[in-house]
């Protein structure tokens, strides 16, 4: 079954990628100190999904941690913290989008109730240019509500193969499953050529308390998005 994609999740996901795309000539010399974002040394609360069963979760001590999902993501040191400001960005599309809905007459848009981003971490601000990929770990829960029909985790790397594809990236392979911890999910690998650089995404899906989570890895080379991957852990509640 191909399931229809939301505009959210492609709001969402679409903003992941476009904050990545650090392969610019280094032009600023801001630092991640320099942020106003929250480094990953503070304890930070992402904000929580609307009408959400899904714990926000915490950051603390480089870790980020989601007890409904017995998640626990490590962050790099140095990394700064961006949850806030992504979940504000798309709230600000969506209260947009209300008021244009408003003045149009009725219509039957598709679901997209709770999506929300719970954890957006970047290896520096990604305002700061730079010669190489920006790493970034983004973790985005979303109603399974939003696509009719949907079981099972292979199924919602429809739409997320079509967003990576949009954005430039072409598939390495077909999407495959990956055991970590007490966990199967499934993970599809993706690149881009930006100039002379080869930026790579790694993204995992899963169905969780009725909520299709995707794990968004980038970074520059495959070691960067292994060493990342690695850092995540799934544990019995």
């Amino acid at each position: 079954m191909i399931l229809r994609r939301p505009r959210r999740c492609l709001c969402l996901l679409i903003c992941v990628a476009l904050s990545a795309a650090g392969l610019h000539a280094q032009t600023s010399t801001q630092s991640p100190s320099s942020s106003s974002s929250s480094s990953t040394k503070h304890v930070k609360k992402p904000a929580a999904p609307t009408e959400s069963g899904i714990d926000s979760g915490t950051v603390a001590n480089s870790v980020y941690t989601n007890k409904t999902l017995a998640l626990s993501c490590k962050i790099p040191p140095g990394w700064v913290l961006r949850t806030d400001e992504l979940n504000a960005r798309e709230e600000e599309k969506e209260e947009k989008k209300e008021r244009d809905a408003a003045a149009q007459p009725p219509s039957t848009p598709a679901s997209s109730a709770g999506a929300k981003v719970l954890l957006a971490a970047f290896s520096r601000p990604p305002e700061a240019r730079a010669e190489d990929v920006n790493a970034s770990i983004v973790i985005a829960a979303e109603s399974a509500a939003s696509y009719p029909g949907l079981k099972e985790a292979a199924q919602y790397f429809f739409p997320l193969t079509e967003v990576a594809k949009a954005q430039g990236f072409t598939a390495d392979e077909d999407p495959y499953e990956i055991v970590i911890g007490t966990k199967t999910l499934v993970r599809g690998d993706f690149r881009k050529n930006v100039g002379r650089r080869v930026m790579r995404q790694s993204t995992l899906a899963m169905l969780s308390h009725g909520y299709a989570i995707s794990i968004t890895i980038i970074g520059g080379t495959d070691d960067e998005v292994e060493d990342l991957v690695d850092g995540l852990t799934f544990s019995l509640r």
